[in-house]
């Protein structure tokens, strides 16, 4: 029985689960094309999400301690989001530069690229280990940390980057997976390690009684088989770009070419790393523990509703470099259409949900039910205007997949460092608006810095792609869903 229209997400996750698929992102339907690869990709990011979502679930309900160890591991966001700004400086900087290269047909060229950015996250991966180590007691400190709730995020963090390497390689690699086509096998990537975390959580932490150390031990071995899976795969014979000893003679052009063009995802991720600090250490001097705490519940619901938009732009990315390298400019402007209302109509759609519903997503990471009256009112605030965040990922997305880095750079950090940072901490000291100023930053920021790097993208790409539009594919490509 053939599925109807409204079941065709389903249907593509069905078959991307049946078979080893590869999207031909030059033919067919943009909308499709898109969605082959956004689906199981969106999928995979909710299960990588899993990692650190699962473990404050099952952390928030520790018997006596929970609140307190859930603080703890929110302190280890900043060391854990900057860990992910290097897996987006190469991996998504690699991704899209590979996706150009195959689009022009030049294979060999791709898989240097691949190569070398393997090479860069593994040497990344253990720079950031040893400096963890030897310094997180002051970072957590200075990202807010009292002497209360350091013992939590000393277990955690502590176990978390022994495991930093292989997190680098499972999130830094995988984008190349995706790049090929190969949606499927980029979700499965996540999917094996997502599963041992959500099995292995329980196990440690209550079991065998290992509290916040459990958890951390999960994820690192969860993050050590998804490592081992997307090497297995980029080096086997499934794989059309395969990693190669020679394709990492690390090359110093090409590394420039991969840290240009990821720039604008590491600074988002790093900017993201440097608001935590920032929320942290202001609503510990203004509120204590448990709004660090509450922050720590807003920033896990808005990683869990945030990731679909990611998902979908992150699917349109190769889509959009494959058909910019080819020339393919009409079929670039159907997938920056697609993107930008599929985002827009989600958005809506959650920022309806989460202010009719605040108390069942705060109770899913708070057992005992401290932080529901400090935190209904918080998110009611931290999630306004919600749905101008997405023009904010519509615009990166564009932006980064036609390798454009310096718009992309600018905006990642237009956004987060020039908006959000200082607002975080001036709007507590005006009016009186105390803990509840450092809420307010967030929204302010979506709808200042989501306009601001929309509009620009429509104003600088549309025409370049409207002046090219009549060359090459691009012609044909304005017939595609007729």
């Amino acid at each position: 029985m053939e599925p109807e229209s409204g079941d065709f997400g389903f249907f593509i996750f069905r078959r991307q689960l049946m078979q080893t698929h590869q999207t031909d992102f030059s033919t067919g339907s943009v909308y499709r094309n898109i969605l082959e690869v956004a689906v199981p990709m969106t999928v995979a990011q909710c299960l990588n999400l899993l990692y650190n979502i699962v473990d404050r679930m099952y952390i928030g309900r520790i018997p006596e301690t929970g609140s307190l160890a859930l603080t703890g591991v929110g302190l280890c966001f900043p060391i854990i989001t900057l860990i992910t700004a290097f897996t987006y400086l190469f991996g998504n900087g690699g991704g899209p530069l590979c996706a150009i290269e195959r689009g022009r047909g030049n294979e060999r060229e791709a898989e240097a690229i691949m190569g070398n950015t393997f090479v860069l996250l593994l040497a990344t991966g253990f720079v950031l280990m040893t400096a963890g180590l030897l310094f997180y007691e002051p970072v957590l400190y200075l990202f807010g940390a009292s002497d209360t709730t350091l013992p939590y995020a000393e277990d955690y963090v502590t176990i978390y980057l022994l495991g930093t390497v292989f997190v680098m390689i499972s999130l830094g690699m995988n984008p190349f997976i995706n790049s090929q086509g190969y949606g499927n096998m980029g979700m499965l990537t996540v999917l094996i390690g997502a599963v041992l975390n959500i099995v292995l959580d329980p196990v440690f932490i209550f079991v065998f009684h290992m509290g916040v150390k459990g958890a951390a031990i999960a994820t690192v071995f969860s993050q050590f088989c998804s490592a081992v899976w997307v090497l297995r795969f980029l080096t086997g014979k499934r794989a059309s770009l395969r990693l190669t000893l020679r394709s990492m003679r690390v090359s110093a052009k090409r590394a420039l070419r991969i840290v240009s063009l990821g720039v604008s995802g590491f600074i988002m991720a790093f900017t993201n790393s440097l608001v935590q600090i920032a929320c942290n250490a202001t609503l510990q001097v203004y509120g204590g523990d448990i709004y660090v705490g509450v922050m720590t519940v807003l920033n896990s619901v808005r990683e869990i509703f945030s990731m679909p938009v990611s998902g979908i732009s992150n699917g349109a990315s190769p889509v959009m470099s494959f058909n910019y390298g080819e020339r393919a400019y009409g079929r670039v402007r159907q997938a920056i259409v697609f993107v930008t209302v599929c985002s827009i109509v989600y958005t809506m759609a959650a920022w309806g949900i989460l202010r009719l519903f605040p108390e069942i997503f705060i109770r899913l990471f708070d057992g005992g039910g401290t932080l529901v009256e400090k935190g209904t009112e918080a998110m009611h605030i931290y999630f306004f205007g919600f749905c101008f965040m997405a023009l904010q990922f519509a615009g990166q997305c564009v932006f980064t997949a036609l390798g454009k880095a310096r718009k992309a750079t600018f905006f990642s950090l237009f956004r987060k460092v020039i908006i959000v940072v200082p607002l975080t901490i001036l709007l507590p000291r005006i009016g009186g608006l105390g803990v509840y100023g450092v809420f307010w930053a967030e929204p302010v920021s979506n709808l200042l810095g989501g306009l601001a790097c929309y509009i620009t993208m429509l104003a600088t790409v549309l025409p370049e792609l409207r002046e090219t539009g009549g060359k090459g594919r691009g012609q044909k490509a304005e017939n595609v869903l007729k």
